[in-house]
């Protein structure tokens, strides 16, 4: 027994110790990370409170400021964690680097690997925080390159690395404000709300509340060096024409906002902003807009700059009624194109502050050489339309998930359409089912598209990692924002969610899974190969059909102990594979991949019926549901079993009833019921009344026979 007790002692000694030598050793490690962004550093002060952040020193000269990004951002990843950096910045706002501490984001973790993330970070690089920093999209036509840097994004992690960018943006500006000259924040100016007086549009322009800017082409010839005709792209037809005409007005000022917009328009402009945000309308006409034709809505335009105090200001279109801003708007003008655009809160604009917008000039005299120039305006609004105070508050996170939803509006606008049209075929399956050719077309189509759209184009492959994602922030610390970062995926998953209780869970694994649509297309290329089905017994089918069971609750049990380790084990789905990477993968996971999509030639969807977690989860809800909308009659199993032997998934019983926690409602046994040609009940009603018609002709035929010559 002492022995014990002094084994005992001494592990709790040995852990004791590693505690203690763990936080050395962290700090060793960060300091070393702090290093390699600055090299020149031979002193690295420690973690002050107030701001929190590290001065690094060589010798007695201080090189700049190295922070985590947790100290200033709250902003969830996809995952549900937040992504922990370590930012570097120097004395004049420039990043020395950004480091990746920690994240949890699956497309880096076990997808993409960790490399296209750090090529990611390393953008940012001898970038200064002055200039708006923006993430993918069409490359901007910057007129001196300096208005706005724009990164390269990562293919398949759209989400990831935007809030990745928000989060340097929101941690470097609260630091550089803090600490950095020329960075502060001036007064804060908020307009006043009960300030309002009727004008004209002529009366808008006299008091500057409008602002009207005219570029004329000799201007513009001689900035440029050359005659505007030596650009193709001009339509110089309209000799009158300047080169371009803008009108630009802030928005939040109800002197401006609700002169403009209507006090409708001012109202519904205010409920789409968030707290702190200010919104620009711009107009213009001429050879040269402020956006161009292939603008696209909800991005940031690269023609045009907000700037204050020698720094540019993202500006990011609203999509607020776009095409029809015009009708709305109080102005005489024709011929023009009007956008609203946002100004986010982290922008820290002072709209009682000198400001000025910039337009940037950038045209192709052919295919090899371009000329780029820029033109600013300055303006200043009247102080006395603001209320003016100190700001003490902090700025609050942009709301990622908003600029998300915005940029995939057609994306959803589609998505919700297929649902609409999916609900009607549940709804009145019965009647749409009664013509099986059409229905088999519209089946194959439905599949077709979740498989091109759902899965390979939009990337909205549901998966048993967002079930992790739900649980971890229902126990700690619930945000529906991390949901609503991917709208395809929060979409498809409160459909998903509702229909569990509607119709079980065949909707999804049926209709809506792209892995599913494959496993089932590969199913009509094994028919049309004449691919011999392997026959899996009754007893061994109902002991596999456990096995998915198995692998959800060990994954769940893993994800509360460790969600690393659980996103790992979570590679059991084959979809990251097959449809998030399309295959582009190191071999081990594309071979597992192939095995179970060739498994699925001799065995009808052999990884739904057997393997996939998710499919149990949803099958476990799906238990729940209000109706059995799959009908059955009296012959069902009795002694019919023709459903049952055509039932690929194997989810119809003996009886003939449906175990719907394993049918798919593929709809196949209804198109059988109401085929009078497959029906055995129908087809033996039917002979019976033929017989029955024949029966009395025989009579009077017989009857006949006994009548006298």
């Amino acid at each position: 027994m002492p022995s014990c007790f002094s084994r005992f002692a001494c592990l709790r000694v040995l852990l004791l110790a590693c505690a203690l030598l763990s936080q050395p050793l962290a700090a060793e490690a960060l300091q070393d990370e702090i290093q390699q962004l600055f090299p020149k550093a031979t002193r690295i002060e420690p973690k002050q409170e107030a701001p929190p952040v590290y001065s690094v020193y060589q010798l007695d000269e201080l090189l700049g400021y190295a922070f985590e990004s947790s100290d200033y951002s709250s902003l969830q990843g996809f995952s549900g964690k937040p992504i922990r950096l370590l930012i570097g910045m120097d004395l004049q706002g420039v990043l020395a680097g950004v480091r990746v501490l920690e994240h949890h984001e699956p497309v880096f973790l076990y997808g993409l690997g960790v490399q296209p993330l750090l090529d990611f970070v390393e953008q940012y690089r001898q970038q200064p925080i002055s200039r708006p920093i923006i993430v993918g999209g069409r490359r901007a036509d910057s007129a001196d390159g300096e208005s706005v840097t724009q990164f390269d994004g990562v293919s398949k992690a759209t989400v990831s690395v935007v809030i990745l960018n928000e989060t340097v943006l929101q941690a470097a500006l609260s630091v550089a404000r803090q600490l950095l000259e020329g960075f502060a924040s001036d007064p804060l100016a908020t307009p006043k709300s009960d300030l309002y007086q009727p004008m004209d549009w002529q009366r808008l322009l006299d008091n500057g509340y409008v602002q009207h800017w005219t570029l004329d082409r000799e201007e513009v010839e001689a900035q440029l060096g050359y005659p505007l005709s030596d650009y193709g792209e001009l339509d110089l037809a309209d000799e009158r024409a300047p080169f371009s005409e803008l009108y630009f007005a802030y928005l939040n000022a109800p002197s401006m906002g609700r002169n403009l917009l209507g006090e409708a328009g001012l109202h519904k402009l205010n409920e789409e902003l968030q707290p702190g945000e200010q919104a620009l309308l711009v107009m213009s006409s001429g050879l040269y807009r402020h956006v161009p034709a292939d603008f696209t809505p909800a991005t940031a335009p690269s023609r045009l700059v907000l700037m204050q105090h020698g720094q540019a200001i993202e500006l990011y279109d609203m999509d607020f009624n776009n095409g029809e801003v015009l009708e709305m708007l109080a102005t005489p003008l024709a011929n023009v194109d009007a956008h609203i655009f946002r100004i986010k809160t982290h922008a820290a604009f002072n709209p009682a502050q000198p400001a000025a917008l910039q337009l940037n000039v950038s045209l192709r005299r052919n295919h090899l050489v371009e000329s780029s120039t820029h033109f600013t305006r300055e303006f200043q609004l009247d102080e006395q339309l603001f209320d003016i105070q100190e700001a003490v508050a902090a700025v609050k996170p942009v709301p990622i998930w908003l600029r998300m939803w915005q940029e995939r509006m057609w994306q959803i606008a589609l998505l919700v359409g297929a649902l609409i049209l999916l609900s009607g075929v549940f709804i009145f399956q019965q009647r749409i089912s009664a013509h099986s050719r059409g229905f088999h077309l519209l089946r194959g189509g439905f599949l077709l598209f979740t498989l091109g759209f759902i899965g390979l184009y939009a990337q909205a492959q549901l998966s048993v990692v967002n079930v992790f994602t739900l649980l971890l922030t229902l126990r700690d610390d619930f945000d529906i924002r991390i949901f609503l970062m991917d709208p395809l995926i929060f979409i498809l998953w409160s459909f998903t969610f509702v229909s569990l209780f509607i119709w079980g869970r065949g909707l999804f694994c049926g209709w809506l899974c792209p892995f599913g649509a494959l496993q089932e297309m590969l199913g009509w290329v094994a028919k049309g190969l004449r691919i011999k089905q392997w026959k899996v017994s009754e007893r061994s089918h109902l002991r596999l059909q456990k096995l998915k069971y198995a692998i959800l609750l060990g994954l769940l049990l893993t994800a509360f102990y460790s969600l690393s380790l659980a996103e790992r084990l979570a590679e059991v789905e084959p979809f990251k594979t097959s449809i998030t990477l399309f295959f582009v993968r190191s071999w081990p996971f594309v071979l597992y991949a192939v095995i179970l999509l060739g498994l699925g030639l001799f065995v009808h969807k052999f990884y739904c019926r057997y393997l996939c977690p998710l499919g149990a989860g949803l099958a476990m809800l799906g238990k729940f549901h209000l109706f059995a909308w799959l009908k059955r009659i009296d012959a069902c199993g009795k002694p019919c079993q023709h459903c049952k032997n055509h039932c690929e998934i194997g989810a119809i019983e003996r009886d003939g009833r449906i175990d719907y926690d394993e049918c798919i409602q593929c709809l196949e046994c209804i198109v059988i019921l109401n085929d009078d040609d497959q029906c055995v009940a129908s087809i033996s009603a039917r002979k019976k009344a033929e017989r029955a018609n024949r029966q009395p002709g025989r009579d009077r035929i017989i009857a006949t026979d006994w009548l006298p010559g």
